[in-house]
């Protein structure tokens, strides 16, 4: 790793490098009462959302079945995401993500840069339909399956994902090339040579049940133009 990025993630190891932003300038994607700000992407074009999203007391409730997403009408490229998110109380933990700078053409798995959800692999960074992640950064992976095409990423430095029931708060930090990503609290992944692009904001189904009730984004500006 060269010596500016190795400074770069010592910095972020010892102080998380939170930089405190105006309180209006956050932007509740998620108004708690319903999916005004949202449309939704499926595997099987006929079922309707509220058959697979629904909002119950302040919680967006989503099913899993079938593959698809919701995501937001607006688009970013840099910013400071915060997720609530837990695996429902009495059922088994499943699969999900936060999908970011989501490209076209809209399809259940997309092209985009996920934050997985997955219990037991919550806070890896995976580039999803060829969307790129540099090699030669520690617990990078690489491969290709039908569903998402070409995949590249970077495994989560530890497991911060409370135990099934209880709700996690996740941030995540896209800053033109880089991602860092907190669960709990607590550091759990720094990734850099990221694509960039402008894109909506995702919430996947992809398995079994889980809640959200927390979706608030910061908007940041890019010291690089996109081209």
């Amino acid at each position: 790793m060269p010596p500016a990025c190795t400074a770069g993630l010592l910095a972020l190891l010892i102080c998380g490098c939170r930089t405190p932003q105006p309180a209006d300038t956050a932007l509740d994607l998620f108004n708690g009462r319903d999916l005004t700000g949202w449309t939704h992407v499926l595997e099987d074009p006929s079922v309707p959302k509220e058959a697979v999203w629904s909002v119950q007391d302040g919680i967006l409730v989503c099913l899993g079945k079938p593959t698809g997403f919701l995501q937001t009408t607006q688009r970013f490229t840099n910013f400071r995401l915060f997720v609530e998110y837990r695996w429902p109380p009495g059922k088994e933990p499943s699969n999900s993500g936060i999908l970011t700078r989501i490209q076209p053409p809209p399809r259940p798995l997309p092209r985009c840069i996920e934050v997985q959800l997955r219990h037991g692999n919550a806070g890896d960074v995976i580039g999803l339909q060829g969307m790129r992640i540099g090699a030669g950064q520690l617990r990078f992976f690489e491969g290709r399956s039908p569903a998402v095409g070409e995949i590249s990423g970077v495994r989560k430095l530890v497991d911060a994902e409370n135990p099934p029931g209880q709700w996690n708060q996740v941030e995540i930090l896209a800053k033109d090339d880089e991602y860092t990503v907190w669960i709990n609290g607590q550091l759990v992944n720094h990734v850099r040579c990221v694509t960039r692009a402008a894109g909506p904001i995702g919430l996947q189904s992809e398995g079994g049940e889980i809640h959200f009730r927390r979706v608030r984004l910061i908007p940041l500006p890019s010291a690089i133009p996109i081209r």
